[in-house]
């Protein structure tokens, strides 16, 4: 996988300053996030985030009717946004263009695609800017994100969710994405995708994925491929059931660390009844176990219909004393939920991707390792 600079979460190993100032960049993308809310009313469920008592859960936005892009096709535009991280090198950004090009879709750079401040792709501004005027523009059928890294939960607060609404067109991205892809979910009702981003490898899993989903709308069956080469048995793309079984409901998630910074935050609707599906990256295991329980805190895993885990890449025990396995982990908070559980799906920082339709209706069979569209995620 292409690595673009030491804050995209993609591929790099973090030191541990580093993770201390991920850490301070989440806590401050929270204040802006507030401040935001404050200044500007709070996002249209704000009334959500009351107490309905001492000691309750802040609650979750109230599910909208969903609302489906039209589906895209070969020869339309896809415009491509930086709401997070900047991309350091040139190349990266040549290469997924090319890519995009050659898979038969003409390309739209934002103005500030190529833009920096810090680690961010430009100021606050210029990214929600960048995403409102993709959506308002009739010579753009799709949007992109080009990359993670941090910073989406900044913009969140300055996004037109009535122009969005009015034009819905297809979103996508994943890893930092997860918060802009949540936030236009959750304040339009509008199916978002949990997809390889710009600079992600196109290859012919992920393109079949995206295509089936995204162009086609066919109710795609999604399994891992694993391939065993020369061994007796395969090694990667395995999945391993936590508890077996079927179960279905929209489809809700994305990055760990990224979901659980927007507990509270208005800009998360209602888990209920939902098959959440949860990836992460370099990150310690005591950090994944403090994330799910700000998720169980938040009254997230309280009904869901199931639970698909993609990769965990880099998720190690670290330093210092002792700690718990991922296995423990993933038992302790999903083992007695009575719902069907599955890990290793084909999500992630990962070369292969599924594409996921936020809010679309699937069923997942646990004991088989699969995920199954309901319904077409485009019209």
């Amino acid at each position: 996988m292409v690595t673009v600079n030491r804050f995209d979460r993609r591929c790099n190993v973090w030191s541990e300053s580093e993770s201390r100032q991920r850490r301070t960049l989440l806590r401050s993308a929270a204040a802006v996030v507030v401040a935001g809310l404050a200044s500007a009313g709070g996002p249209r469920s704000a009334q959500a985030q009351n107490q309905s008592g001492p000691g309750a859960a802040p609650r979750l936005a109230p599910t909208l009717p969903l609302l489906k892009a039209p589906r895209l096709q070969s020869g339309q535009t896809i415009g491509l946004v930086a709401p997070s991280g900047a991309v350091a090198e040139r190349l990266p950004l040549e290469i997924a263009i090319d890519t995009l090009t050659a898979l038969g879709f003409k390309v739209k750079e934002s103005p500030h695609l190529r833009a920096r401040r810090g680690h961010f792709a430009g100021t606050d501004a210029q990214r929600a800017a960048a995403v409102n005027a993709m959506f308002a523009d009739p010579q753009v059928h799709g949007v992109l994100a080009i990359t993670g890294g941090s910073g989406a939960n900044r913009i969140l607060p300055l996004l037109d969710y009535a122009t969005l609404r009015r034009t819905p067109k297809f979103v996508g991205g994943f890893s930092d994405i997860t918060a802009l892809l949540h936030a236009v979910h959750s304040q339009t009702g509008l199916v978002t995708y949990h997809c390889p981003a710009g600079v992600s490898e196109w290859n012919d899993f992920s393109w079949r994925h995206f295509k089936g989903v995204a162009m086609e709308g066919t109710p795609v069956l999604m399994r891992n491929e694993p391939d065993k080469g020369s061994l007796p048995a395969p090694r990667e793309d395995r999945t391993l059931t936590i508890r077996g079984g079927l179960g279905r409901g929209p489809l809700l998630g994305g990055n760990l660390a990224v979901l659980s910074s927007l507990c509270g935050s208005g800009y998360l609707r209602s888990f209920d009844g939902a098959i959440l599906f949860l990836e992460e990256i370099n990150e310690f295991i005591y950090r994944v176990d403090r994330m799910l329980s700000t998720l169980k805190l938040a009254g997230i895993l309280d009904r869901l219909s199931g639970v698909m885990l993609g990769a965990f890449t880099n998720c190690t025990p670290g330093e210092g004393f002792g700690t718990l396995t991922l296995d423990e982990v993933f038992e302790d908070y999903f083992g007695s939920l009575g719902v069907p559980v599955y890990r290793g799906a084909s999500f992630g920082h990962i070369k292969r991707k599924f594409t996921l339709p936020l809010g679309v209706p699937a069923e997942i069979d646990a004991s088989a390792g699969t995920v199954r569209l309901l319904e077409p995620a485009v019209v």
